[in-house]
């Protein structure tokens, strides 16, 4: 694994904005950075990266079906009483899942070290299956990458043909919140995927799901919604005013209810429990279970609910070290080992391993200045060359 520095491709943002990536620079700061692609031989992704991404998430299945029939495991990882049973029913009615993307701290070398489960929401897929791609194909065609460079990405082709399969009610309706640009782009690509499925879609933003007075969701031509794809995550769908109408709403879900434990990071420690001392976990525990010997240790403090970095402080000797506010400080925590991401001289990395179903199927790269990858962390192509 290197960091390669290579040219830009002068005309990529006129053909960002042609291709519908709008958030390509947040807030004057790159996103989508190719100035420089992370090389892997064919071994490393093969055998360090999707080799374990399955492993893991048959770990993970195995911890929903044991979870949901385990109250005090639901209780752990805070799920509302409320949902149990509609969670429980999700699962063992098989409810078919989508997609989801594991975060992995990995420099090459064997064992990469999972740091969670973006199982629910999962952003960058844009970047990720499509334009990443382009940039690999483009970058040969002008002489800028050796011709038999090749890239770890089947992403688009695998969400196409689940979507065939899963088969769900329509119109699938798409949904996110209003004023997010980032999320807007990631469901209309999501859309299109649909689409190349031969399904029936349709887009309204999740403030404009309304509730018909027989408990009905509708949008905001107060039709049902008979299937709804949300980018936006299933705890905040539980805390919503309408969520208590959402076990009765005859409303089919993408992703479904199940994915709300695995999006949570209790499984963290969950999963530690299970299979202590695998080579690709990280020890971890539910704050306030962690032995007194190590309380002084290298951890990382994490939410059971959050995204993009926001509310982690990473402690040494005691003492915080790094941290990153926002809006998930109200649940519990879960301490993590810490691991620091590779270190490719400034830039500190994260791989990103995609699962659509049930296979690892592609991968992105995430770096930061900093030790926590946060919404504004560059977006890095990658490529396979042996």
């Amino acid at each position: 694994m290197q960091r390669v520095k290579i040219q830009e491709r002068d005309d990529w943002k006129k053909l960002a904005q042609q291709l519908g990536f709008k958030f390509h620079t947040i807030d004057g700061d790159p996103y989508w950075d190719e100035s420089a692609y992370y090389r892997f031989t064919l071994a490393q992704v093969e055998n360090d990266i999707e080799d374990p991404s399955a492993e893991i998430h048959a770990m993970c299945l195995d911890l929903v079906a044991r979870a949901v029939s385990d109250e005090v495991l639901l209780e752990r990882l805070r799920i509302p009483p409320l949902y149990w049973d509609y969670i429980r029913n999700s699962w063992l009615s098989g409810e078919k899942q989508l997609y989801g993307r594991m975060d992995f701290s990995y420099n090459g070398q064997a064992p990469a070290k999972f740091y969670e489960y973006n199982a629910d929401t999962p952003t960058s897929l844009y970047e990720s299956a499509f334009f990443q791609w382009v940039w690999l194909e483009q970058c040969i065609e002008r002489g800028l990458l050796p011709a038999q460079s090749d890239q770890f990405n089947s992403i688009q082709e695998h969400l196409v043909a689940a979507l065939a399969e899963i088969n769900p009610p329509t119109p699938l309706y798409f949904s996110c919140c209003k004023d997010t640009e980032e999320d807007r782009g990631t469901v209309q690509y999501m859309e299109d995927c649909a689409v190349q499925a031969g399904l029936k879609t349709k887009f309204v933003y999740v403030e404009d799901i309304g509730i018909s007075p027989d408990g009905q969701f509708t949008d905001n031509d107060n039709y049902t919604i008979p299937a709804l794809f949300k980018l936006y995550p299933w705890e905040f769908m539980m805390a919503e005013e309408f969520g208590p109408h959402i076990p009765n709403s005859q409303t089919w879900f993408l992703e479904p209810s199940w994915k709300a434990l695995l999006s949570n990071k209790g499984i963290l420690p969950l999963l530690w429990e299970l299979y202590p001392n695998h080579p690709n976990l990280l020890e971890a525990y539910f704050e306030g279970e962690v032995p007194q010997r190590d309380v002084k240790s290298g951890w990382v403090r994490k939410p059971l609910f959050s995204r993009e970095g926001s509310n982690i402080s990473v402690m040494i000797d005691g003492n915080v070290c790094e941290k990153v506010d926002g809006p998930y400080d109200d649940g519990g925590y879960i301490l993590q080992r810490y691991s620091p991401p590779a270190t490719f001289g400034d830039h500190h990395t994260i791989v990103g391993s995609w699962m659509v179903a049930d296979r690892a199927v592609g991968m992105s790269i995430r770096e930061d200045d900093s030790i926590i990858t946060k919404d504004s962390s560059r977006f890095i192509p990658h490529i396979i060359l042996d």
